[in-house]
């Protein structure tokens, strides 16, 4: 029976040393909720192209092989039948009008006990939260049980019933080089509660029977994702977490998501604290120019920053020296091993260059960058290795001996190379961003941006809309936020929606390059940004730490927004809305969602025990001093008045 899918195990071996030469660890919570063998319904996330069904096969528990729909016009050829079948497809004829006609290739699958994984989303998107849960997996589990109830000559033993078990993939950075992938599996849902409505004879209740079990699916998912009203909310959220978690890695990865839904919450709360608005301005002016100049704050917390570097102190020559030279023997360790690294980086070179062109043809499509990057650096790899293999094999007289050998060298110098890139990656990072704030911090002062240029880059860019959401049937966000018109986060452009929507347009003017298309910024040269990136560090950290200052002499009774999950999770409380449901134009019905809440209190104990580190946003932050304007000035000559700066100064409690 193995043999049935040999082409789908080579596929799965291929995509899986594709994926792990991309991302450096794909980590599975929740393995123990799948069903070992038995039919089963996989509803999985779908936020980044065709690394979502590679992700999902090759780190799915127990290596069960998963059949995906494909096209049933595809099996008209006698080959691609072979080929496809081998692959584990299963034939969809999207045109047919009868259920059973559709799913009659997933039908086949589970009566025999396999897995069928689906993505109910419909399309691969990014947004900052699920827009829409179709109802095709609900369709196909209900429709599923019913056939097998009435055709039980055709079905497996065991195999009578199935369950739907979600599937959320989340990224760290999803189009992000040796970023972490989190997989994680909720609760199996069963059919009971469900089945009796929708094989009962009245008016629309299986489809009834349906939407319920969808929502049902879509609760799950988004209970395993990392959901925000919108996009400054969510990307504040991001800026908060790095700031709290310097380290590139420093977060329970276990935690990732709830950790982050716990922020997301919490800068969703309608008038937290009186200067949230002011708050949330400089964590994304923060985050905007990172993104700009392609730093990250867990690179730029691990450089020494001592008030010496600063052009502008009369520091002796040999305090300067010393101070330089940590630099320097960074730079030193780097190159001392450059002998064994350096033949794999220039044999990878072209690959390396290949996904980087790949990902610079979509770069307005934030889920295509990293299966461009794959894609084409695995297309060089193809490329790369055989010819490797052919030389030494050469180099050998082609003998058999030979072959077994130049193969091994082969695949131990590929291992070699994925071992030694997680290291030399992040120590060339931290080298390059060193100097490049070197360079910014010692070029002349009249190097730098003006205030003019550089508001184009503290404005974070939001994605364009994919056109395939069909928004009329989104489901929106239910949080209590506050009106865009008395709490604006940020101020955008006439071509850019109010923080508390989303835009229909992306920003244009002078942050447009001609001929670059819409909404793509021209980058500058990175030293003329680098003060105002770390100008910006200072603000944001102690913005975020007038925050928790104020959350922590909070009065007992101050909640903060909270999801549901997490809500009943940590002891908040959930309030039911009263109004009634009410059926749209487009005839879908909508119901008022519940609101959770926890103790503020108790949110900053929770980051705390997670490893939040509130003390490094009470201390003085290293590098400081380029918080002054490039002439030497405060804070009050670059446009932000000094009772704004005096109003998220970290004040400890213990000072009160």
């Amino acid at each position: 029976m193995s043999d049935a899918y040999v082409a789908h195990r080579v596929i799965r071996r291929i995509a899986g040393w594709a994926v792990i030469s991309f991302f450096s660890e794909i980590h599975v919570v929740g393995g123990e909720n799948v069903p070992k063998d038995g039919p089963i319904l996989v509803t999985a996330t779908h936020h980044n192209m065709m690394l979502d069904p590679a992700i999902l096969s090759i780190a799915f528990p127990y290596k069960r092989i998963l059949h995906y729909w494909a096209k049933a016009s595809l099996f008209a050829n006698p080959v691609m039948k072979y080929v496809l079948t081998s692959a584990g497809n299963i034939p969809v004829d999207r045109k047919a009008q009868d259920k059973r006609l559709l799913f009659r290739g997933t039908f086949r699958a589970l009566a025999k006990g396999k897995a069928v994984a689906l993505f109910p989303e419909g399309t691969s998107y990014t947004e900052p939260h699920i827009m829409q849960v179709k109802d095709g997996a609900a369709w196909a589990a209900l429709e599923y049980v019913k056939w097998a109830q009435e055709n039980p000559d055709k079905v497996g033993k065991g195999a009578e019933n199935v369950m739907i078990v979600p599937a959320a993939i989340v990224y760290t950075n999803k189009s992000k080089y040796r970023s972490q992938v989190i997989m994680e599996f909720g609760q199996p849902i069963r059919m009971e509660g469900y089945l009796e409505q929708f094989m009962s004879g009245e008016e629309g209740a299986p489809r009834a029977a349906v939407k319920r079990l969808t929502a049902a699916i879509e609760k799950e998912l988004t209970q395993l994702t990392i959901n925000a009203p919108d996009w400054d909310t969510l990307y504040a959220a991001r800026m908060a977490r790095d700031l709290l978690w310097q380290g590139e890695r420093s977060i329970n990865i276990d935690e990732f998501v709830t950790i982050s839904q716990t922020l997301v919450d919490l800068f969703s709360t309608p008038d937290l604290v009186p200067n949230i608005n002011a708050i949330k301005r400089y964590l994304l002016t923060y985050y905007s120019l990172l993104e700009s100049t392609h730093l990250t704050n867990s690179v730029l917390s691990s450089l020494p920053l001592p008030a010496t570097l600063d052009p502008r102190q009369p520091v002796p020559l040999p305090s300067r020296l010393l101070t330089l030279s940590v630099l320097i023997r960074d730079s030193i360790a780097l190159l001392l091993p450059l002998p064994f690294y350096i033949v794999p980086v220039i044999l990878h070179a072209p690959a390396y260059a290949m996904g980087r062109f790949g990902a610079r043809l979509v770069e307005d499509e934030e889920e295509t960058q990293a299966q461009n990057k794959v894609v084409f650096g695995l297309l060089l790899l193809l490329m790369i290795y055989p010819a490797a293999f052919f030389f030494l094999w050469a180099f050998l007289w082609y003998t058999p001996v030979g072959a077994l050998v130049a193969g091994f060298l082969v695949f131990l110098f590929a291992m070699y190379h994925n071992r030694l890139i997680n290291v030399s990656y992040d120590r060339a990072k931290r080298l390059v961003a060193a100097w490049r704030v070197l360079v910014g911090v010692w070029a002349p002062k009249r190097w730098d941006l003006s205030l003019s240029a550089v508001a184009q880059y503290t404005v974070p860019r939001i994605p364009p809309e994919n056109p395939w959401i069909d928004r009329s049937k989104a489901k929106a966000t239910s949080r209590p936020v506050t009106p865009a018109s008395s709490s604006p986060s940020v101020t955008r452009g006439p071509a850019e929606s109010p923080a508390s929507s989303t835009p229909t347009s992306t920003p244009a003017g002078p942050s447009t390059s001609a001929g670059s298309g819409p909404g793509r910024r021209r980058r500058p040269p990175s030293h003329r940004l680098i003060r105002h990136v770390l100008r910006a560090r200072v603000e944001a950290a102690k913005a975020l730490a007038s925050l928790f200052a104020q959350l922590e002499r909070a009065p007992e009774g101050k909640h903060v927004c909270a999801s549901v999950h997490l809500a009943q999770a940590f002891g908040g409380y959930v309030e039911t809305p009263k109004e009634p449901s009410r059926e749209t134009s487009a005839g879908v019905e909508t119901v008022p969602e519940p609101q959770g809440w926890r103790s503020a209190r108790e949110v900053v104990a929770f980051l705390r025990s997670r490893g939040a580190k509130f003390r490094a946003l009470e201390a003085r932050v290293e590098g400081d001093w380029a918080a002054l304007s490039s002439e030497g000035e405060g804070y009050e000559s670059e446009g932000v008045s000094t009772s704004e700066m005096d109003d998220i100064v970290w004040v400890p409690p213990s000072r009160q």
